[in-house]
């Protein structure tokens, strides 16, 4: 089955911001009127946007300059429909009322886990898009943002060196990844770092300091150790980061590269101080990697719209975009590859 006529298609992000949201918006839009003289409705914010029926008209002239651009012009919110009584069916009348024949949902493991259920358990025509700089979405090689995130931790990491060197101190510098370690794995090997440690592996502390000692006394007296926010201490230990929640249910995360430097501290007596880089990660204009790849995913969506491939997402594979069930992803996450974990292990320390 494909559409061989122009159609009404929405467009919605969800989830947290993520640089090439508008690149992504801006391929599918170009596309979209120009190749398929198709008509595109802007979603704000979210679920909570398409069931309150706010909306807002895409075109090409809109939309010139927002390659580079961060963020996304559509707005973007977490949550999820099912969470709320009656919410779904708002979102499935607002869907008919709008006139919409299709909706291309870009978004992270949350929000393609409420499209997939959308789809599946109400035949929502929806076709979904990777979203999220974690870089832990199952099905895709990679998802737009996370070279860009990637690249400021590298970025921050080369300028930490120096202080670090100058000071005599060990930086433990703290980047985003609530359950894998991609952008800390990446980061420490662009950016030369003493150490990484992820959420996939539980760290000895002992092990670490035991280490950082060895580097001291071979004359580097600076080190820098790169920790993904996700990332437990053993599970024996009697240390941990104290756990708040945020309205979804998910752990507040942030906090434990202070648990880490102070152990550091107290394990070897070197000055430690942290570095958090927090939402900087993920903020600001997306890489030329980042603006090739959205496009790519972008105009592979109205592609899978017309091809009426719902219940697919447009993902990677090597160097090729191909569609993959939303299910697959749904409520998973995709960990570090140990296999490249231990291929570069000897980098590091621990």
């Amino acid at each position: 089955m494909s559409y061989a006529d122009a159609v009404r298609v929405g467009v919605l992000t969800g989830g947290g911001d993520c640089p090439g949201l508008n690149a992504v918006i801006r391929a599918i839009v170009r596309k979209a009127e120009r190749h398929y003289h198709d008509e595109v409705v802007g979603i704000l914010d979210a679920w909570d946007g398409i069931r309150q029926r706010r909306t807002m008209p895409l075109t090409v002239e809109q939309l010139r300059g927002f390659l580079p651009r961060g963020g996304t012009l559509l707005g973007t919110r977490r949550g999820s429909p099912f969470d709320h009584e009656g919410h779904v069916d708002e979102v499935t009348d607002s869907i008919a009322e709008l006139g919409l024949d299709a909706l291309i949902v870009i978004g992270g493991n949350g929000t393609l886990s409420v499209a997939n259920r959308l789809h599946g358990d109400h035949g929502v025509p929806i076709v979904g898009v990777p979203k999220t700089i974690d870089n832990d979405i199952v099905g895709t090689d990679q998802t737009f943002g996370f070279d860009t995130a990637v690249q400021i931790a590298t970025d921050a990491i080369d300028r930490l060196h120096t202080t670090a060197e100058s000071h005599d101190r060990v930086l433990v510098v703290e980047v985003m990844g609530r359950h894998s370690g991609w952008i800390a794995l990446y980061a420490a090997i662009g950016g030369g770092a003493t150490a990484v440690l992820i959420p996939e592996l539980r760290y000895d502390i002992n092990q670490v300091c035991e280490r950082l000692i060895v580097r001291h006394e071979r004359g580097r007296y600076a080190s820098i150790v790169v920790v993904a926010e996700g990332t437990e201490p053993p599970a024996d230990s009697d240390m941990s980061p104290d756990k708040e929640y945020d309205q979804f249910g998910h752990v507040r995360l942030g906090g434990i590269s202070e648990l880490i430097a102070r152990q550091i501290g107290d394990g070897t007596g070197y000055e430690t101080r942290v570095v958090n880089l927090g939402h900087v990660q993920r903020g600001g204009t997306p890489t030329a990697f980042d603006r090739v790849l959205s496009t790519r995913y972008g105009l592979a969506a109205i592609d899978a719209v017309h091809d009426a491939a719902f219940g697919q997402m447009v993902v990677l594979s090597g160097t090729q975009i191909e569609r993959a069930p939303m299910a697959i992803a749904a409520g998973k996450s995709r960990p570090v590859d140990m296999a490249l974990y231990r291929e570069i292990a000897d980098l590091f320390f621990v």
